[in-house]
C-alpha cells in the first residue's frame, strides 16, 4: 500500500534551508519536491547537493509551476518571512516558517490571518522545543518535580560570534542577537513554563563591542559570503526582564560579542525544584531532608532524535494527518510581541506593557 508523501517546496536555499533538507532526508513521509531562491549560485549549489530537479528563481515562479505542492518551508531573510509565508498559504499550502516568525508582531498576525483564511497549518520553527533535553524537561515538569515555576533564566551568549552577512543588516534581519538568538531561549523557557502571557518588558541593549574585525580569529559562525566589510547596524548585547500574567518572570541575556564566557543557559526555578538544561539535564531538589543536585544520565535516551529531524517529522505529521501542532503560530505571535517590546524598551529606557 502506497502511503502519500508530503510534497514540500523550500523557499530559500541558504544555511538553515540546508539543515532542514538534511532532516527531511530522514523523514520517510517527506518529498523535497522543489526549491527556489533569488541567489542563482546558492540555488544551484543547494539543489545539486540534495538532488532537487525543480528549481526556481522566485517563490511566485515556484508556486505557479508546481500547483501539486502540499507544503512550503520558509527559510529566507526575516524581512521576507511574512510575504513568502502568506503567498504559500494563499496557494493552499501548509507552511513551516523558520524563526523568528516575522520581522515584527504586526506581520506575524497577518500570517496567522492568512492561515486561518485558507484553513492551512502554519507552524513556526522553534526547533529547541524538539530537542531531547526539552522533551525530558517536559516529562519532569509534568511529574510535578518543580512545583510552581516562578522564574527562568534564558541566556544565549557568544564571546566572538557576530555572524555578519544579512544577520547584521537590520533592514533584512530586524535586529541582532535579540531576534536571532534570544528568540530561541525566550520561546523555550516560556514553553516549559506553560506558555504564560507576557504583561511587561524592561530591557537594555547596546552595540558597544561590534564585530571586532581586529581579532585574529574568525567569528564562531558565519554564513556563506559574509565578510568583515558587511554592514552591521544591529545591537550586539541585550538584557531584559520579562514579566508574565501568572507572576512568573524570565531574565534574558543575549550577545553576539561579549567579554565573558560563552553560555547557552535555559534554567527553570520552582517551589519544589529547579531544572538547568545548560549542557545536559540537572535537577536541583531535596532528598530525605537534604539539598541534592541530580545530573540525569541521558546518553542512551530511548526516544533520542536529532531536533531538526524531530521538528520536520512533526511538521509532516501535522500536515498529512492533522496532528495537533506543537509550535503554533499563536505562540510565534506572542514571542514576536515580546521581541518588539524588548526593542522598544531598550530604545526608550522605559518598561513596555505587552497587550
Amino acid at each position: 500500500m502506497n502511503m502519500k508523501k508530503l510534497k514540500i517546496g523550500l523557499i530559500g536555499a541558504g544555511n538553515i534551508a540546508n539543515a532542514h533538507l538534511e532532516a527531511y532526508r530522514k523523514v520517510s513521509d517527506a518529498e523535497i519536491y522543489a526549491v527556489c531562491d533569488i541567489n542563482p549560485e546558492r540555488l544551484s549549489e543547494t539543489a545539486d547537493r540534495f538532488g532537487i530537479g525543480r528549481r526556481y528563481s522566485s517563490v511566485d515562479e515556484m508556486l505557479a509551476a508546481c500547483p501539486e505542492l502540499d507544503a512550503a518551508d520558509v527559510c529566507v531573510w526575516n524581512c521576507n518571512h511574512a510575504e513568502c509565508t502568506i503567498k504559500a498559504l494563499n496557494a493552499g499550502l501548509h507552511v513551516l516558517c523558520e524563526k523568528p516568525m516575522a520581522y515584527n508582531a504586526a506581520e506575524a498576525e497577518k500570517m496567522l490571518a492568512a492561515a486561518k483564511k485558507n484553513n492551512r497549518l502554519l507552524m513556526i520553527g522553534f526547533v529547541l522545543r524538539f530537542s531531547d533535553d526539552a522533551r525530558i524537561a517536559e516529562d519532569i515538569i509534568r511529574s510535578g518535580a518543580l512545583g510552581d515555576i516562578y522564574y527562568s533564566e534564558a541566556q544565549y551568549v557568544r564571546r566572538h560570534g557576530n555572524p555578519g552577512g544579512w544577520f547584521c543588516n537590520k533592514a533584512l534581519s530586524g535586529g541582532g542577537p535579540i531576534i536571532d538568538l534570544g528568540v530561541h531561549v525566550i520561546d523555550l523557557t516560556r514553553h516549559l513554563m506553560g506558555n504564560p502571557h507576557p504583561v511587561s518588558v524592561y530591557a537594555v541593549a547596546s552595540d558597544k563591542v561590534g564585530k571586532r574585525p581586529e581579532l585574529k580569529t574568525h567569528a564562531a559562525w558565519m554564513p556563506k559570503g559574509a565578510s568583515d566589510a558587511d554592514i552591521c547596524d544591529v545591537e550586539d548585547f541585550a538584557s531584559a526582564l520579562i514579566r508574565y500574567d501568572n507572576g512568573a518572570a524570565t531574565h534574558l541575556i543575549t550577545a553576539y560579542d561579549f567579554n565573558g564566557e560563552e553560555r547557552a543557559k535555559r534554567a527553570l526555578y520552582g517551589t519544589k525544584g529547579g531544572l538547568d538544561l545548560s549542557g545536559g539535564v540537572k535537577l536541583y531538589t531535596t532528598t530525605n531532608g537534604f539539598l541534592s543536585d541530580v545530573n540525569l544520565l541521558t546518553k542512551d535516551y530511548k526516544e533520542h532524535r536529532d531536533m531538526f529531524e524531530a521538528e520536520m517529522a512533526h511538521f509532516v505529521d501535522c500536515a498529512l494527518h492533522g496532528t495537533e501542532c506543537r509550535a503554533k503560530a499563536e505562540d510565534g505571535i506572542v514571542v514576536m510581541k515580546i521581541l518588539d517590546a524588548i526593542y522598544e524598551s531598550a530604545r526608550t529606557g522605559h518598561e513596555v506593557l505587552v497587550k
